[in-house]
């Protein structure tokens, strides 16, 4: 399978790019920064801004499937990233005739989720961290996911919940709408999405992940992800 993979040199898209192609699948990694990947036999980079039409129409030629694991960094001010990338890659599939679209979205999509006896994350993290910091940002991941949903591709949104760098795959856990764990990592959510494309189980509807064999270092990931990124 020919495979696009958009935000391929981002912390979660490289691990999607590396774990596609590994698995046989032809990849072109859509990224905004030349030389950030190299290129190898199956694998084209193509240099594209994810929310510009012919850009995107243009990488998504010839291709069978898109998973995109695009991020935008918190910010107060309003955040347009997710939503205009889903425009502009939803329009350009249309054109083509690709039918599959497996989008990285977020666990804080779901207004119902808690993850049960994860106490610190739901009274401390969670307010703090995604509800207050990450506003903006789970704002236009609802807007991304409205627009999606509103398709009639064969789409997935898939639905980490706090995610953190980890080496290898784990056990993971998969569910519909979202899943009851408060961590997801990054190899994980990769692999996670490779098996539901050949699978499709969450044919237009959410599908959680979690990581259920590790959990991250709680300081480190606050630094990581909230402090050193900025």
């Amino acid at each position: 399978m020919r495979i696009a993979v958009f935000g391929a040199n981002g912390p979660t898209g490289r691990h999607l790019t590396d774990q596609a192609f590994a698995a046989g699948h032809e990849v072109v990694a859509v990224t905004r920064r030349p030389g950030s990947l190299a290129e190898r036999p199956g694998l084209t980079v193509t240099v594209a801004d994810a929310t510009d039409q012919a850009a995107v129409t243009a990488a998504l030629d010839g291709t069978d499937a898109v998973l995109s694991a695009l991020g935008a960094r918190f910010s107060k001010d309003t955040i347009t990233t997710y939503s205009a990338s889903a425009t502009a890659i939803t329009g350009a599939m249309a054109r083509h005739g690709v039918k599959r679209l497996l989008a990285v979205s977020s666990s804080i999509a779901d207004p119902h989720w808690r993850p049960t006896g994860a106490h610190f994350f739901n009274l401390v993290l969670d307010p703090l961290v995604n509800r207050r910091l990450g506003r903006t940002l789970h704002e236009d991941m609802r807007r991304m996911e409205t627009l999606i949903r509103r398709t009639d591709l064969d789409w997935t949104l898939v639905r980490p919940s706090g995610l953190f760098d980890h080496p290898t795959v784990t056990a993971y856990r998969t569910a519909e709408t979202s899943a009851d764990g408060a961590f997801t990592a990054r190899p994980d959510l990769a692999a996670s999405m490779l098996r539901e494309l050949e699978e499709r189980r969450y044919l237009r509807t959410a599908m959680g992940v979690i990581t259920t064999a590790v959990k991250p270092n709680i300081a480190k990931l606050i630094w990581n992800e909230g402090v050193k990124k900025k």
